[in-house]
């Protein structure tokens, strides 16, 4: 598809989707290659509003919309993840799914399969794999042993169709798969449903096969926002703040590369340097890593070359979110 124009829909303009709608009409202005063609929902009092907003084209079915396009961004809930990219993907269109990819690995699995005879370009949408304080790490050397990670925010009655496993702590499975890269050999876990019907609160205990253990937490009925992750490695210490979108690294070195005022010794020939890695804070553009993704998706497509969060990512994360759901579960029953 190298050189030509992409005809972009949207599938989806609840909350989330406008966010998106709002930043694919940006970049479809900025950019000539890029065409945004449309947008479809089911409720059309939100494809009203957004199409009040930008004046785009608004098919009543989602056929019609298919008819326009050659890619899809999928922004719908969970649950019609499967059918809709299913039909995308048969008329070889390329597509992008909001996280988690599925409501299910078993719809994962079918997905991955019907990929296998439809060349298209598939990206699943794990946002935090392109905000700036993670993507800044790129150059460091990541070998987590232990990693930590808190992700809590405030109730919000949008999103408890579903578990704040599939809400929230699938970001964190996603990257910490993502970094570890190893097989998961054991899951402990524990959670409660406090608010809604589904869990609002958990923690998860990730065994990996290499020695690495990931201890999550997340939790949607707190007072305040946090979405931070820390990892212990050898001679290092990383701090991650998605919220902030910023990042630290403290590492362990020999003292004769001591840095005026960025370390400390800790003995007679080592020392721990501090490091803030270039987050792109000081540009005037605040960071965005929604349109990171899009704008990754869109270049893999037009380039021909693989996408950053593949449909494997999305089925593995969906893998481990089921396991710890079903061990929840048990402990309830």
């Amino acid at each position: 598809m190298n050189n030509n124009i992409l005809k972009i829909g949207l599938a989806g303009c609840g909350h989330l989707g406008k966010i998106h709608c709002r930043l694919l009409n940006e970049l479809s202005v900025n950019n000539p290659a890029y065409k945004f063609a449309g947008i479809y929902d089911t409720d059309k009092n939100n494809s009203d509003e957004v199409n009040k907003l930008y004046g785009l084209p608004q098919y009543n079915s989602f056929e019609d919309l298919l008819n326009k396009i050659d890619t899809l961004i999928i922004v719908t809930p969970t649950t019609t993840h499967f059918s809709i990219a299913k039909k995308a993907i048969k008329r070889n269109i390329n597509v992008f799914i909001e996280k988690p990819v599925t409501s299910s690995l078993e719809e994962a699995q079918d997905l991955i399969q019907l990929a296998e005879t439809n060349p298209v370009k598939i990206q699943v949408g794990h946002v935090e794999r392109f905000n700036p304080a993670l993507t800044s790490l790129a150059g460091f050397d990541l070998k987590p042993m232990f990693i930590e990670s808190h992700r809590l925010a405030q109730f919000n009655p949008r999103g408890t169709d579903v578990s704040v496993i599939q809400d929230l702590m699938i970001h964190d499975i996603d990257i910490i798969l993502h970094l570890v890269s190893s097989p998961i050999t054991k899951i402990d876990a524990n959670g409660v449903a406090v608010i809604s019907d589904a869990i609002d609160i958990a923690n998860a205990r990730l065994t990996f096969r290499n020695g690495c253990v990931a201890n999550l937490t997340s939790s949607r009925i707190s007072l305040k926002k946090m979405r931070k992750m820390r990892i212990f490695q050898n001679n290092a210490y990383i701090s991650i703040d998605f919220l902030n979108n910023k990042s630290e690294i403290f590492r362990l070195t020999d003292i004769d590369t001591m840095a005026e005022g960025l370390s400390f010794p800790l003995s007679d020939s080592k020392k721990i340097i501090f490091e803030q890695p270039n987050t792109g804070s000081d540009s005037p553009e605040k960071p965005n890593p929604i349109k990171n993704e899009l704008e990754s998706f869109f270049e893999s497509i037009l380039g021909n070359k693989p996408v950053k969060v593949s449909l494997e990512d999305g089925k593995e994360a969906v893998e481990a979110a089921d396991e710890i759901i079903r061990i929840i579960s048990g402990h309830q029953n």
